[in-house]
């Protein structure tokens, strides 16, 4: 079973991962791998083999295949997962297909967790033998009151058997966080059925949305790949403190994150390889 070697919830890709070919042609290379992954998870779950571990399995295959094309992963926090006694509401921003594949690689040691997610999902072509099995909830986006009873009802009645849920509120992939798009269902739902939220931060832009197809956009391994996940949070009132606590969150690491890069491009572009090379060349 292919798992992701997570030490005290957290990751970081090794050095000298992937071929140098690979890293040349990221899309080419890493496509046809995650094609076959696709195809053997749908065949599993049209013989009702797809289970929780296996689910877990091809996730961590799914990253493999991203590293093996130079995608570098950072992951911390996962462990707060294992801070809840039973199910929680997982409340993120969602940015590309790729935290759909990776997350349950990260959360199934916790929990078992489904998914919200839109109906056109379970009704791809392949895809949605792998994506039924995991019993999702699914919302149809034509009524955002109708598409609310929906997560509020189903969701509700997983967490009451123990499954945990994924929410992303914002609905939309989108490569900038837009905190007035992102709506508090997450917390209602958290709410409604009693279990803390845990909030996770990603930033996943190296696999892009596609023009013609969305979940199919060029890989772009320059881009590193972060999730970050925050202690349990219990919903108090009307949760709108919670709301506000999440929102931060992300925010905060998402801010962080794009500052890193940006030091780490002016250390790579400058002489000396440093910040203070920077400045000492523009001094000069």
């Amino acid at each position: 079973m292919t798992d992701v070697p997570l030490k005290h919830g957290c990751y970081k890709t090794p050095p000298g991962v992937g071929g140098w070919f690979s890293s040349l042609f990221p899309s080419l290379c890493f496509y046809p791998r995650y094609v076959r992954i696709t195809f053997r998870c749908a065949s599993m779950a049209k013989r009702g083999l797809y289970d929780r571990e296996a689910w877990r399995s091809s996730s961590a295959d799914v990253m493999r295949a991203l590293e093996k094309v130079g995608c570098r992963f950072a992951i911390e926090g996962a462990d707060h997962l294992g801070e809840t006694d039973g199910p929680c509401v997982i409340v993120g921003n969602h940015m590309s297909t790729l935290e759909t594949m990776i997350l349950p690689g990260l959360v199934v040691p916790y929990h078992e967790v489904t998914f919200v997610v839109k109906q056109s999902l379970v009704e791809y072509p392949v895809f949605k033998h792998v994506m039924r099995s995991c019993n999702p909830i699914t919302v149809a986006r034509e009524s955002p009151r109708a598409d609310l009873k929906a997560m509020l009802d189903g969701g509700s009645e997983r967490l009451q058997a123990g499954i945990s849920i994924v929410v992303f509120p914002q609905g939309e992939r989108a490569p900038r966080f837009n905190p007035n798009q992102f709506n508090s269902a997450g917390v209602m739902l958290a709410r409604r059925a009693g279990v803390p939220i845990v909030p996770v931060a990603l930033k996943t832009d190296a696999w892009n949305n596609g023009k013609w197809i969305m979940d199919f956009g060029w890989i772009e391994p320059s881009r590193r790949v972060r999730f970050a996940f925050g202690k349990p949070l219990r919903v108090t009132g009307r949760g709108a403190e919670q709301q506000a606590s999440i929102i931060e969150f992300i925010q905060s690491h998402l801010d962080c994150w794009q500052a890193e890069d940006a030091s780490r491009s002016v250390e790579h572009a400058v002489p000396g390889g440093t910040a203070e090379g920077a400045q000492g060349t523009a001094q000069e």
